[in-house]
Parts: structure tokens; sequence; C-alpha cells
């Protein structure tokens, strides 16, 4: 039986990329774990990056947010503005004029904020959609120079910003308010029900794409997400746990559902691969901008993957189930 959530690691190499035999020259960069986005040759100066993204088990009451961002994240880490997107909105029965026009107002107000146009999709009704869903595909162009890959040196820096856990306890506060009654205020829970506008990398990766070596969002699996970075890059890592920021009130509906931070799916933390020289700057440049960012560790000629907690040093563990998926 398959797992809940994003299908990746072993079924993913097995069961889904042997299947796909890709002969188009002007696939630059196909399906490969690790690569949420696909690259083509555009021009003879661009690169078009495309991604998808589905759309679920998040607040209705921003659903037009996530339709943009889930999919504009994955186009932005590889140095792409996200210029075009093509929406595909399915309906549960019982589904309002109102509810779609307020989906699409919102959606619509993130396009104008980056500048991307919907250019196409479909919307249906349809009894087999129990909730609200979508998929969201994303296009943007990148000069050939400026394309950013999620690949690592030995030396560089990671960093991460804002923080890890935070779409977990966003989602409690929504899904789960009772459960969290006897952890947060109700004026607490409120704050982190706002805090759903951290859910996305578009502003963090398009200020400082200029200065980074490669760029990934730590979406289901957290920043196992490193393994991913590690393998195609045939390097190691360290990551300090001490280093590791985590939002107070996420910490509390972390602990209160005993989910570990490394491994919980982290959507909005955009995790970094910096050149060392250029880490100051990317930190100052997100900064800047109203974006907290720290240096969590480094990537490592040795071929070991090294949590240091408590002065210890241990394995950083590797994703095994979805968190975010079983209780939502």
């Amino acid at each position: 039986m398959l797992p809940l959530g994003k299908i990746r690691g072993e079924i993913l190499n097995e069961a889904i990329l042997p299947h796909l035999n890709i002969e188009d020259p002007k696939v630059v960069f196909g399906p490969r774990e690790g690569f949420d986005a696909a690259v083509l040759e555009y021009s003879n100066e661009n690169y078009l990056v495309i991604a998808t993204d589905p759309v679920l088990g998040v607040p209705m009451e921003h659903f037009g947010f996530f339709t943009y961002h889930f999919a504009a994240s994955d186009v932005a880490v590889f140095g792409a503005k996200p210029r075009w997107l093509i929406v595909d909105l399915l309906l549960s029965p019982g589904s309002t004029k109102e509810g779609l026009a307020q989906i699409m107002e919102e959606l619509n107000e993130e396009c104008r904020e980056y500048g991307t146009a919907v250019i196409g999709g479909h919307t249906g009704v349809y009894t087999t959609i129990k909730e609200t869903t979508a998929t969201t595909t994303a296009l943007g162009l990148v000069k050939k120079e400026d394309l950013r890959l999620p690949l690592a040196k030995p030396g560089d820096d990671i960093i991460i910003t804002k923080g890890i856990g935070i779409e977990f306890a966003v989602g409690a506060a929504y899904f789960k308010k009772e459960d969290l009654k006897e952890t947060l205020t109700p004026a607490e829970i409120a704050k982190l029900r706002e805090m759903y506008k951290l859910e996305t990398v578009v502003p963090d990766a398009l200020a400082v794409r200029k200065f980074v070596r490669g760029m990934h969002d730590a979406t289901e699996g957290g920043l196992t997400a490193l393994h991913e970075i590690a393998d195609n890059s045939n390097v190691g890592f360290r990551v300090y746990y001490d280093k590791i920021y985590i939002p107070p009130l996420v910490k509390k509906v972390l602990e209160a559902f005993d989910v570990n931070p490394l491994t919980v799916s982290s959507t909005g933390t955009l995790v970094i691969i910096s050149p060392r020289r250029n880490s100051s700057r990317i930190i100052e440049e997100l900064s800047k901008n109203g974006i907290k960012a720290f240096i969590i560790g480094e990537f490592t000629e040795e071929k070991d993957r090294v949590l240091v907690k408590n002065s210890e040093e241990e394995e950083f563990p590797r994703f095994e189930s979805d968190a975010y998926a079983e209780i939502y």
C-alpha cells in the first residue's frame, strides 16, 4: 500500500521514473527526485521553467493564495519569475458562485502582486470531488546564465528562511483548533492563522536569486530535502540543531502534537545553497524584504549527513512519513 503524501524515494525511482522515456532534446531537465520543476529550451537566451502542484487540505478562506503560491514557488526556486499560470479547479457539489468568486479574486490579487497571468485551465463541479481541489501549473522564463539548480558544492552554507514547521502549525490552527485550546490562547491561534502568508518562497527566492547557488522549498519532508540535495550533488552536510529557528507559536504546536520539526512539511521555508562569500549579502537582502534568515550548517566534501545536537553528532533523520498528510 502506498503511503500518504507525496511519492518519493524508492517508490518514485522504481515505479515512476524508469517508465518515463524522454528523448526530446528541448528537455534540459526532466523528472528527477529533488527537482520540483522541469526546464525546457525556450530560445538562445532563455529557459522555460515549468512546475505543477496540487492544492488540497488548505484553509478554504485562502484557497486562492495557495493556488498561486504552491506551483509558483517551485518556479521561483529555479531563478525564474512566475509569469503564467494554468489552473485546474475542481469543486464539490454544493459549492457556490460566491465561493468560487472569492477563490478567483484572491488568486488574481497574488497574480497582480507578482506580474503573473492566468492563461487557461478548467473549472467544474463533480460528485467524486469531496472538497475543493486544484492543480496549478506555473511557467516562467529565466536567462540561461541565471538558472539556479538545487545542487551544492563542499563549503556552501545552508541558509533557511522564516523557520521550520510553519505549515503544520498553521494547518493545526485552522483544522485542529479544539485540540489547541489547552496549548494556545484564542489570540495566539488567531495570530497563527495569519501566518498562512508565510507559506510561500516566491518573495524569498526572487529577492536573492542573483546571489545563491541553488534553492529548494522545504515542503513535504521538511529539512530532509537536504538528503535530496546531497544525493544529487555528491556531497554531505552538517547541520547544527541550535541554529535552526522554530517560531515560538509553531514550537508549541509541534510539541503538542509530538511532531519532529526536522521532518515535518515546511512549505514556505526556503532552503538556500549559498557560496560562503555570499551568505551575509543573502541574509541582508532577505532582511530588507522583511524575511528572517538563518545559517544552520554547511555542505561538506565528506559524504556523512550529520546533525549536531547537544554537542553530540548523530545521523540526520530521513523522511519516513508526512505528519501533515496523516493529521489533515
